[in-house]
């Protein structure tokens, strides 16, 4: 009953996209971008899920085309919500979000989100094929292109081992591939779309440390000559981004390369000590 309470509540809500194609089509879509050299843009954004109960505090954050940037922080701290934000999965409560020089209420809610291509920890893969699983939202899968990002992504070999090759069936959820199969088919998903804009949400956290290594040599091809955010659980997988920005409790409390960070000797340099001795702690205990 709860569950059914909760479902009708959402098919009772207004619906907003409606109106947010709208004031896209309305708008002035060819208007000149004041901040063109950026990828994206919060601009003293303020965010709650509960009314007053906050979970952003006038968080500023610009990202230069091409930046590789990544999020760290306790749980709970509002990395996801970051992400969230962009992508207009939730209006904030205060400030701006700019994306490719254009804020985010210009945007037609479909066009926005094709600037960007998420790959979650927990993937979800459908029923069908490996085909229309990297080729997701096409009708019918670019098998050439699809066969050139598995490849890009170290993929290619592994897969055509199977039965079927690409056209290997995949059960609900993805239940007969790896973590790491299911992680390989999420970066060639996103490679096929091609965007601008990577969200990472800590792509690599859920395999072992093999398969981990192939992936990273995957997602060092993901993100080739794209803006990347990363959000980080793992620390020791960040070291070569160009910039961390630490949050806490909503708040950004630094910024900056790892090595400078470490130095400052601040809550970066606490949380990277503690991941450290953790991971120590499970190498030593496996």
């Amino acid at each position: 009953m709860t569950g059914a309470e909760r479902v009708f509540e959402l098919l009772e809500s207004p619906e907003t996209d409606a109106s947010l194609s709208a004031r896209a089509h309305d708008a002035d879509a060819a208007a000149p971008a004041t901040h063109a050299d950026l990828a994206f843009e919060l601009d003293h954004v303020d965010f709650e899920y509960k009314k007053d109960v906050p979970v952003l505090h006038q968080v500023s954050l610009s990202v230069k085309k091409g930046e590789k940037i990544a999020i760290v922080g306790a749980t709970g701290s509002g990395k996801t919500t970051i992400a969230s934000l962009l992508l207009r999965l939730y209006e904030a409560s205060r400030g701006a979000i700019r994306v490719l020089g254009r804020d985010i209420r210009d945007y037609a809610p479909g066009e926005l989100r094709r600037s960007f291509a998420v790959v979650p920890q927990d993937v979800y893969l459908f029923p069908g094929s490996i085909a229309t699983n990297v080729a997701v939202g096409d009708a019918t899968p670019d098998r050439a292109r699809v066969k050139e990002v598995l490849d890009h992504v170290s993929g290619l070999d592994l897969f055509t081992r199977r039965e079927g090759g690409i056209d290997a069936k995949v059960n609900e959820r993805g239940a007969n591939f790896s973590a790491g199969e299911r992680q390989l088919i999420a970066f060639a998903r996103a490679l096929y779309k091609n965007p601008p804009i990577l969200i990472l949400d800590e792509a690599t956290a859920s395999v072992d440390s093999d398969t981990e290594s192939r992936l990273q040599r995957a997602l060092a091809v993901l993100m080739e000559g794209r803006t990347a955010l990363i959000i980080a659980h793992r620390l020791s997988t960040i070291r070569a981004v160009d910039r961390i920005v630490v949050l806490s409790k909503g708040r950004v409390v630094e910024e900056g390369p790892h090595e400078e960070l470490l130095a400052r000797n601040g809550l970066y340099a606490r949380l990277y000590r503690l991941k450290s001795a953790q991971d120590a702690e499970r190498l030593e205990a496996s």
